[in-house]
């Protein structure tokens, strides 16, 4: 029996049979659907809160120390540490602006272009960035994040531009939106020169120097963090003991990072196992189906066995519609999870649970090929171990005994 008789048999069999073959197929669809939804929001939240952090969040290294770094400290440490490919201060500061009948707690940032560059910053969302320029003479500029602008001036972003904002004792005009609502610790978000905040912050309001430095792309962070802070502590004559509180430290979003990713794969094979349990129900439910077929179809069997058809005929038959149930059931199941991620993703972002996550700016389902064809790979692989013994079955059947069956 050729490939195209055999295709042709088993749909004209799922035909005969649509609303057993549909309730049979249906821990198959439910399985393959949760596979491809719970994946790709999971990986979709992944991203997201990626994203969130910024491009660079893996090579991105944060530098504390017990005596405040100064910008020849930051030279230094650029031409001795030829792994650090951009590093910059950042000055934060906090305080409040009234609107109306609201009080924002605004968070502002002080950085000057090689910080802007670390961050991700200097590709606003709309608008532009501070020049080099603007940043040196401490131009009375600022971008806003995007969840403070939508705050303030509505969903158009675009809105924002060219509007100014009280900041403690002076006003910023807003040149760009940035994506970086997941790091601020206000309401709302400010980035502006270095320049730009020490002129505006009086001595009644703290400024904190931090660091901020970014790996070259291969370099081995956690040796990097080392040789930086070894290097800090000569500089500055601190010394090199345990206890980091009162010395330097430095960090990395790395282990952050890997530790994210090492979470949501310990999650995607949970709900693997679940979507397993399903797919192993719709293999038991298959084979019962194949079974009932075989007892259906002994004459039919005999027939075909009396006009020459061989055993493996028979197998090669009962195998096919198994497998034909079965992809049938993926291609249900990929279409039912891609709406339903889709579904998961909205809900998400309209419950606020995405912003509970940090993730900003909302998330789209990430959709992976492999995890398709994996799925299709699944689902024939179930059609064929579960219907191998019915199909067996089948063809061992005595065609004279099947001819008088009634």
């Amino acid at each position: 029996m050729s490939i195209r008789d055999l295709i042709r048999e088993a749909l004209h069999s799922l035909e005969s049979n649509k609303g057993r073959s549909l309730l049979t197929i249906l821990g198959i669809v439910i399985g393959i659907a949760s596979v491809i939804a719970m994946t790709s929001l999971i990986g979709g939240i992944q991203n997201g809160l990626i994203n969130s952090l910024g491009l660079n969040a893996a090579r991105m290294i944060q530098i504390y120390s017990s005596e405040n770094l100064t910008d020849s400290d930051i030279e230094k440490l650029r031409k001795t540490i030829p792994q650090i490919e951009q590093i910059g201060i950042i000055d934060n500061a906090y305080t409040d602006y009234q609107k109306d009948d609201t009080t924002y707690n605004v968070s502002t940032e002080g950085m000057d272009i090689s910080a802007l560059k670390i961050k991700g910053y200097d590709e606003p969302l709309c608008g532009r960035s501070y020049t080099e320029a603007e940043a040196k003479t401490g131009a009375r500029v600022a971008m806003i994040s995007h969840n403070g602008a939508e705050q303030l001036f509505g969903q158009n972003m675009e809105d924002a531009l060219g509007k100014t904002i009280k900041v403690s004792s002076g006003e910023v005009r807003i040149v760009g939106v940035v994506d970086n609502g997941a790091e601020s610790l206000g309401s709302l978000s400010l980035i502006m020169p270095r320049a730009t905040i020490a002129a505006l912050f009086t001595e009644s309001y703290s400024v904190f120097p931090s660091v901020t430095a970014l790996a070259r792309e291969g370099a081995d962070i956690d040796k990097l963090c080392d040789t930086i802070k070894t290097k800090i502590q000569e500089f500055k004559g601190l010394s090199g003991g345990d206890d980091e509180s009162g010395d330097v430290m430095v960090s990395s979003m790395k282990s952050a990072i890997d530790a994210m990713n090492s979470f949501m794969g310990s999650f995607s094979l949970i709900m693997g196992a679940v979507a397993g349990i399903s797919l192993l129900v719709g293999g038991i439910g298959i084979m019962n189906m194949m079974l009932t077929n075989v007892t259906e179809r002994i004459r039919e069997i005999g027939i075909r066995r009396a006009l020459g058809a061989s055993r493996r005929d028979i197998t090669a038959q009962f195998l096919a519609e198994s497998s034909a149930l079965c992809i049938t059931g993926g291609i249900l199941g990929v279409v039912i999870g891609y709406l339903l991620a889709w579904a998961l993703t909205l809900f998400a972002a309209n419950s606020g649970i995405l912003s509970e996550l940090g993730a900003s700016g909302g998330i789209a389902p990430s959709f992976s090929i492999t995890t398709v064809l994996l799925a299709f790979a699944v689902s024939v692989g179930i059609g064929v171990i579960f219907g191998f013994y019915p199909a067996r079955r089948a063809a061992k059947l005595d065609p004279v005994e099947c001819l008088r069956y009634q």
